[in-house]
């Protein structure tokens, strides 16, 4: 089978766990360009990663020959990038969050759809070991009956982190805690158990942090049966910690913390699956091993090549944005551009 032919646009940080998933991938993907405006991140990129490099990001969108495009732009660059890219007949592979807004989002599943193209977010927690572990021993019912389950990303972020233009900001990317970082421990939760309802929140920023987004939020749930569930996020546990997810059932109960997995049944028997390596909770945001990353393009290129939604699709992203907003509402936390300044 002949190999896929992508580029990427953007090459700031996130691009890193892409290029080595890339390299991995060679003989199923042919890259034709990294890209960016930026000529200097391209001669930074090009310096680490033995892959092409362009500017030109009209050109590659134009290319008939590129297939797919791998978008790691700022999301509030998304939504008008994919469009085009679909308009030019390409498949659309994004980083989280699918953009800044679930009204955007929906514009951009709905693009995708008329375009008869693939549409797939970088959720990558989904793709880890210990996920995949526990999503198949839910599924085969070796926890019984879920009673009840929480998560919680007790991350952190220096300020330096928000000093930088656009960061924790409603413009570019869309808001704080729940957008950025725990989205992803967010969609893994609601991808396991479901998310029906929430029942409250609170929703704020710490003094830890100068940001105009919220560094912190706890929300109660209902999950997929209507068992009780807990949602925490924040950036300002220092030092960090692994985020972690824990189910009661009534034949066992799990955790899973980090990329490691324990799950005990009532006889006290255990199952363990060992942690990969970091998970990015703390000041350095790109510690964490790119498996994951490699895990999600397989699986991405294995849909647009069989024409399968992926495993993280368009509108599974866009419910676990709904559910953010969901938890934004519940805690009275308004975008200043809506229903009045955030509280």
């Amino acid at each position: 089978m002949s190999r896929l032919r992508l580029a990427v646009i953007g090459a700031g940080p996130a691009v890193e766990p892409h290029a080595k998933s890339l390299l991995d991938l060679f003989d199923r993907v042919e890259v034709v360009a990294v890209a960016s405006r930026s000529v200097e991140r391209t001669q930074a990129f090009a310096k680490k990663f033995p892959l092409p490099v362009s500017t030109d990001i009209d050109g590659l969108i134009a290319d008939p020959s590129i297939q797919a495009i791998i978008l790691l732009t700022p999301p509030n660059a998304h939504l008008a990038v994919a469009e085009r890219c679909f308009a030019h007949g390409k498949h659309v592979l994004v980083e989280k969050p699918i953009d800044v807004t679930a009204e955007r989002g929906q514009r951009m599943v709905d693009a995708a759809r008329r375009a008869g193209r693939t549409l797939g977010v970088v959720l990558q927690h989904r793709f880890r070991e210990a996920s995949l572990r526990l999503r198949r021993r839910i599924d085969e019912g070796a926890l019984g009956e879920i009673a009840w389950a929480a998560m919680a990303a007790p991350w952190w972020r220096p300020q330096s982190y928000y000093d930088e233009p656009g960061r924790g900001t409603y413009a570019r990317d869309g808001g704080g805690v729940l957008i950025t970082q725990a989205i992803h421990t967010i969609d893994l939760f609601r991808s396991l158990v479901g998310v029906s309802k929430v029942d409250s929140a609170q929703v704020a920023r710490t003094p830890l942090h100068r940001m105009e987004g919220e560094d912190l939020a706890n929300a109660l749930v209902r999950l997929r049966n209507g068992a009780p569930g807990v949602i925490q996020a924040t950036t300002a546990f220092f030092p960090g910690s692994p985020e972690r997810i824990e189910i009661i059932g009534t034949k066992a109960s799990a955790v899973l913390g980090g990329g490691a997995l324990t799950i005990t049944d009532l006889t006290g028997a255990k199952e363990v699956v060992e942690a990969e390596g970091g998970t990015g909770a703390g000041a350095n945001i790109m510690d964490f091993p790119h498996d994951a990353h490699r895990a999600l393009i397989a699986d991405f290129i294995d849909a647009v090549e069989r024409g399968r939604p992926p495993l993280v699709s368009g509108e599974e992203a866009l419910e676990t944005q709904l559910l953010i907003e969901a938890i934004l509402a519940a805690g009275d936390w308004r975008r200043p551009d809506a229903s009045g300044p955030t509280t």
